[in-house]
């Protein structure tokens, strides 16, 4: 199953800011969600600084049936094989490496048709790293995407895949280290569960609401 494409964060510039360090005071402001298409906030080193930068999710994607059709194309923000064309030459170079700052990542619950959020944060660490990639693309301009990986025993329920998960002092190796340190935080063990919690919710998959609005449902309170 492919990761779910939809990803949050209910912390301030200003906190995020003090966490990633950033060096040059951003413009952008916060999203409420991020979901393939929209804008999304990553942090990226240039010349020794850090800035966080508000691009949107989802690189380019274009098969040789869509172009035969005239079809645009579509967008892909998720990276699961790093063998694939798409990614041969952005994954092997730090300079397009970044860290995607989120506090939750949902899954749909439900039945088909029923389907709602439940929404994944770590305990003690409010504010999490997803390994990522940005380029500047000719169809859509700067874009960026995450990296996932196996998922743990809290999410597999949900879904066998989540974003790839960096400790704070994993960020610089991540944004300055080789094709095999990429390799290595991909095929690691996942995050414990235990440092996991689930806020399950009576919001529709689709229906824009964010965590720190969400409706939860009485099974939270029992967990």
């Amino acid at each position: 199953m492919i990761m779910s494409r939809l990803y949050a964060i209910t912390l301030t510039i200003d906190e995020i800011v003090a966490h990633f360090d950033i060096d040059v005071p951003p413009d952008p402001s916060v999203p409420e969600e991020t979901i393939e298409g929209a804008p999304g906030l990553v942090v990226v080193e240039k010349d020794g600084l850090r800035l966080l930068k508000s691009l949107t999710w989802g690189f380019p994607r274009q098969t040789s049936e869509m172009r035969h059709n005239g079809e645009p194309p579509g967008r892909i923000g998720l990276v699961a094989d790093l063998t694939n064309p798409l990614w041969d030459k952005t994954v092997v170079d730090p300079r397009y490496r970044c860290l995607i700052p989120l506090t939750h990542f949902a899954n749909p619950d439900g039945p088909k048709g029923e389907k709602t959020r439940a929404w994944f944060s770590m305990l003690r660490q409010p504010l999490m790293a997803w390994a990522g990639f940005c380029r500047n693309t000719l169809e859509f301009g700067p874009v960026f995407a995450g990296m996932t990986m196996t998922a743990n025993e809290k999410v597999r329920p949900y879904n066998d895949r989540m974003p790839a998960l960096l400790r704070p002092n994993e960020y610089g190796r991540w944004l300055h280290g080789t094709i095999e340190d990429v390799i290595a935080f991909q095929f690691r063990d996942p995050p414990p569960s235990e440092d996991f919690e689930i806020l399950h919710t009576r919001d529709r998959w689709r229906s824009g609401i964010p965590p720190s609005k969400a409706w939860a449902t009485r099974s939270n309170m029992l967990i």
